[in-house]
């Protein structure tokens, strides 16, 4: 197989003529600049500054998997409103509880313009969670009723995050930062009890730009420390395939490229099994739902329906060099999504 050879990230990602570089990048754009964006409407004409402004999307994503429990917390900006939630699931009892906030045209919800520098936050002073990036490491703090948190996520020396630039529709883009397998220090408490952090994994989504005003995707994502190492995966079907993918696994934070990804399942049994596969025969996997985190909201204007599964991956992933890990009920996440905005 031909390897992808990416492209040193540029400093904006909005360019001096208003279009943005397309492409699979070493490193992490600084500013997207997206103020510098020429944006015309599907007749070629420059499109207006509120179709600039409200047709603009923005969502920011981790997850924490520790030896008892999944944290997940996302801040989404579709302009009309901003949803962000915070669940945790309890590996143990296999138990899941949330908070959640819906904010009409973004009040009181921020995010980072930038995947290098910013801070993304939704809640009240005394409520609320936080994704601060500082020269691209990721920090979280959380200060809900039963979660209290201040976490730095780093990466291995010289590990590279996936970071793309694809065409999406006719007239806009997206851009995509993830990073998987990362170790998390600092201090978690659940429940009034601190949490051991020595075998803590997260992985963060950073992706904002001109999506299609109805878009779905199929997503897969694993951090795991396994007999073979440490091992991260993202897969995604939906969004960005457009000349590339966002499909790429680490191992022990080497980044190894993989190709268009397939998933097959039935959303409308709620017990199915997904086959997870990759053209390139990379990827053979099996996931079994434990369970979910939902959400339907049908507005008109704005449809989401959102479904994020906590379960188990069992099967093979192979290196680009053609080294073989063999997963057994490793635990992941999985989601079928669906967004008009």
């Amino acid at each position: 197989m031909q390897l992808v050879q990416p492209q040193l990230a540029p400093a904006n990602l909005i360019g001096p003529d208003g279009q943005p570089t397309f492409g699979l990048f070493d490193g992490s754009v600084e500013n997207l600049n997206v103020k510098a964006f020429k944006y015309h409407n599907e007749m070629d004409k420059p499109a207006s500054v509120m179709a600039k402004h409200f047709d603009f999307k923005q969502f920011q994503f981790v997850s924490i998997v520790t030896q008892r429990y999944i944290l997940g917390l996302a801040i989404a900006d579709i302009r009309y409103a901003a949803s962000s939630f915070c669940y945790l699931y309890d590996i143990k009892s296999n138990r899941l509880v949330q908070s959640e906030w819906l904010r009409p045209f973004g009040l009181g919800c921020r995010l980072s313009a930038s995947p290098q520098n910013g801070i993304a936050r939704v809640g009240s002073k005394l409520h609320h969670f936080q994704f601060e990036i500082k020269e691209g490491h990721w920090h979280v703090n959380i200060m809900l009723t039963n979660i209290q948190a201040k976490l730095t996520l780093s990466a291995p020396p010289l590990s590279l995050p996936l970071s793309l630039s694809t065409p999406t529709g006719y007239n806009g883009w997206t851009y995509t930062q993830k990073h998987n397998a990362l170790t998390v220090a600092g201090e978690l408490t659940i429940f009034s009890e601190p949490q051991p952090l020595q075998h803590a994994l997260a992985s963060y989504d950073f992706s904002a730009g001109y999506m299609r005003a109805k878009t779905a995707w199929r997503w897969a994502s694993i951090s795991a420390m396994t007999p073979q190492g440490t091992i991260g995966l993202n897969l995604a079907a939906g969004v960005n395939e457009t000349g590339n993918t966002e499909n790429v696994m680490w191992v022990n934070g080497q980044r190894h490229f993989l190709g268009a990804a397939n998933f097959m399942f039935n959303r409308h049994i709620s017990d199915d099994f997904w086959q997870i596969t990759t053209n390139d025969g990379q990827v053979d996997l099996t996931f079994r739902s434990l369970n979910c985190r939902k959400e339907k909201l049908n507005l008109g204007f704005i449809k989401n329906n959102f479904r994020q599964y906590i379960g188990y991956y069992s099967g093979v992933l192979t290196d680009n060099n053609g080294k073989r890990y063999q997963l057994h009920n490793q635990l992941g996440l999985a989601e079928d999504h669906f967004a008009k905005w």
